[in-house]
């Protein structure tokens, strides 16, 4: 892992909500040492400060001990400007504009609206918050929603239906949108043309493009007079930041900026991108070393003979990977001279991906790849068999045929031999490029991509220059490249989702609740949250654990409350009064079971329904006096390297992550075996 300073890790863990979309676009998926686990695997699997609920790779925890009352906001100012027409609330002409990119599907988003809500109340006079939409690409149904609430723009009535989605964040379809219409009163006839009214869609793609362009690449996004928040930040931060930006508008106002033009004024010298930073996993747009990848007999677009070859490695269910295909498009279209070459790494933690690929080989028999390639990517969320050949049918392809090769051993032999080459070059994270040999890691903006092919199209003009033909220019720039890459360093690095770098931590059991006889030989401890959605996830897996290796395995739960879920402190000072009366686990269960409910109320209501004594209940909950546990378990996680949830300690080895019984399983075999 990464080892940042304490007040960075605690700044990070304060915009995890924007961090996903961020490594997403600027970091893409990559693995930490040998094991399966990627960044990828955190987003599918673990719950850390992260933008789509997502998670990206989790920050350093910060020592335990006292910390700042809210994350600080940089100072940085940038250049945003928004469309004349955009939604906003507060007054037209404002001495404070806050613009948020968000997205309708996105949990974080979801959770920021209160806030927002509050320093519109707070601000009545002051403050304005323009609204800008970035439907993130595996969201299926974020752009839909957006066109909706840009329909009913339309009608006057954005953030009445603003509130309705995130009201309703499970209930995004059609059928629903025009729904909540009805409900808000629109014209349904006007509102139902808006649905499929290209402008409205272009408006949409525009907002998105315009936070790709400033590099506001995750959700929610915000700039507070031109000042980035990358994420769902606590009202204090904005409070905080707005009462900084006031007497400086104050001090413009006085010097004779008018009102209406002070918001240009303000960011008007601004910065106009974000600064990304430096891809993770394996090397990024600096790396140098030339590796001698194949790429012939593979789907490949773009001039058979080219003079940069970008060799991808990739994976139909990540969705990093879908978050590329429009940046590679975008590439064959403005360099004729790129030829881009796809090969098949499925991740052991994407159980659809492997028959995609294979079902992506069948196609490509039958000359219909790329198509194939953009179905799949388009659906990554519905990769089952009927769907496979459905896409297949719909393509128009020979399905006697098509059915024949996605399960021939051929096709199989075909996915191996790419994830082979894969791991053989340390691609063990997806996306994972090379350019010309050299490697290019993660879902990147279009503009890192450029500057890469920048400088290979001078190397290669260079050759050119010495009569070398175009069809022997990637024979000759990778020739002396590796065949194989070093293998690559452990260093004390905290295992990704999924790995186990097979230490044995000292993880005292101490007075956390547990299940399972007390001398069982395995004993996994788990950090967990209570409000974290990939905890709830990894619960079936403990308790298949729990019935496979019946009573051999005992389960401890440790508190690690992330700081992002406001609920989750509350919730598990809650299931402690639950167990000083001996019901934990089937408060535990409930607290899962009811996610999105963790407020005073429903904690109350949980423990009425289990019959526990009501009055204890409360006055164990006012007492504050479980919050030391929390600590200490937080402290603890600390100790260990834990950065985010859940994370699992086998017999003291760590297994990061919501991540497969296999996993749990190999782990526990082989600590069994040590016992005799």
């Amino acid at each position: 892992m990464k080892k940042e300073t304490a007040l960075v890790g605690f700044i990070l863990v304060g915009v995890g909500a924007f961090l996903l979309g961020y490594l997403i676009k600027g970091g893409g998926s990559s693995q930490e040492g040998k094991g399966p686990g990627s960044k990828e695997a955190f987003a599918a699997r673990i719950d850390v400060p992260s933008g789509q609920g997502l998670g990206a790779i989790p920050p350093t925890q910060p020592p335990p001990g006292p910390r700042p009352a809210a994350p600080p906001i940089p100072k940085d100012v940038y250049k945003v400007s928004y469309p004349p027409n955009a939604p906003f609330k507060g007054p037209k002409d404002a001495k404070v504009t806050i613009i948020e990119w968000s997205d309708f599907q996105c949990p974080f988003c979801t959770r920021v609206v209160p806030t927002m809500n509050q320093v519109a109340k707070e601000y009545p006079n002051d403050v304005k918050i323009v609204f800008r939409h970035n439907p993130l690409g595996f969201h299926d149904k974020a752009k839909p929603a957006a066109i909706a609430t840009m329909a009913a723009h339309e009608q006057g009535k954005f953030w009445e239906m603003h509130d309705k989605l995130f009201s309703n964040q499970q209930k995004l379809g059609r059928d629903d949108f025009v729904q909540y219409a009805q409900e808000l009163g629109l014209n349904m006839d006007k509102f139902k043309a808006d649905l499929d009214n290209p402008r409205i869609a272009a408006y949409v793609d525009a907002d998105q493009k315009d936070a790709e362009k400033i590099g506001a690449r995750g959700t929610p996004a915000f700039f507070v007079n031109g000042r980035f928040v990358a994420g769902a930040y606590p009202y204090e931060s904005f409070k905080t930041t707005i009462d900084e930006e006031l007497p400086a508008a104050n001090a413009k106002l006085q010097s004779g900026v008018p009102l209406a033009k002070l918001y240009e004024a303000i960011v008007g010298g601004g910065k106009t991108e974000i600064s990304q930073p430096k891809p993770r996993g394996g090397g990024g747009a600096d790396e140098k070393t030339v590796y001698k990848v194949p790429a012939d007999n593979a789907p490949f677009k773009g001039p058979k003979d080219a003079k940069v070859t970008i060799v991808e490695y990739s994976d139909f269910e990540c969705p990093f990977c879908g978050r590329v295909v429009p940046t590679l498009d975008r590439i064959t279209k403005e360099y004729p001279q790129v030829k881009v070459v796809f090969k098949h790494n499925p991740l052991p933690f994407h159980p659809n991906a492997p028959l995609a690929s294979q079902a992506a080989w069948a196609a490509w028999k039958q000359n219909k790849f790329w198509e194939y390639h953009d179905k799949l990517f388009t659906n990554s969320k519905d990769l089952q068999r009927p769907t496979l050949e459905r896409y297949a049918q719909e393509l128009g392809l020979n399905m006697g045929r098509f059915k024949s090769d996605i399960d021939s051993p051929a096709a199989k032999k075909a996915v191996d031999d790419n994830k082979a080459e894969a791991a053989n070059f340390n691609a063990g994270g997806t996306p994972h490029f090379f350019i010309n040999g050299k490697r290019f890691v993660g879902a990147q903006p279009f503009e890192n991509f450029k500057t890469k092919i920048e400088e290979e199209l001078k190397a290669a003009d260079a050759l050119a220059a010495k009569k070398i033909p175009v069809a022997r220019l990637y024979a000759e720039l990778t020739k002396e490249g590796k065949t194989k890459a070093d293998a690559p360093g452990g260093g004390g690095k905290d295992p990704g989702p999924g790995e186990d770098d097979h230490k044995h931590y000292n993880v005292p059991v101490g007075a956390a609740p547990t299940k399972g006889p007390p001398n069982a030989p395995i004993t996994i401890v788990v950090f967990s949250d209570f409000e974290c959605p990939f905890c709830g996830r990894v619960n079936p897996t403990i308790d298949q654990a729990m019935k496979e290796y019946r009573g051999k395995v005992r389960v401890a739960f440790k508190h690690y409350p992330l700081p992002f879920h406001p609920n989750a402190p509350l919730a598990s000072e809650a299931s402690m009064a639950a167990n000083e009366q001996g019901k934990f686990w089937e408060y535990h269960d409930k607290l899962f079971a009811n996610r999105s409910a963790l407020k005073r109320d429903d904690l109350e209501r949980y423990a009425q329904e289990l019959g526990l004594d009501v009055g204890r209940f409360k006055a164990a909950l006012d007492s504050g006096k479980y919050k030391a546990i929390l600590e200490a378990d937080k402290g603890l996680a600390g100790q260990l390297g834990v950065t985010g949830t859940p994370a699992s300690f086998i017999n003291g080895r760590k297994l990061v992550g919501a991540v497969p019984f296999d996993n749990f399983k190999r782990i526990i075999d082989e600590e069994l075996k040590k016992k005799g």
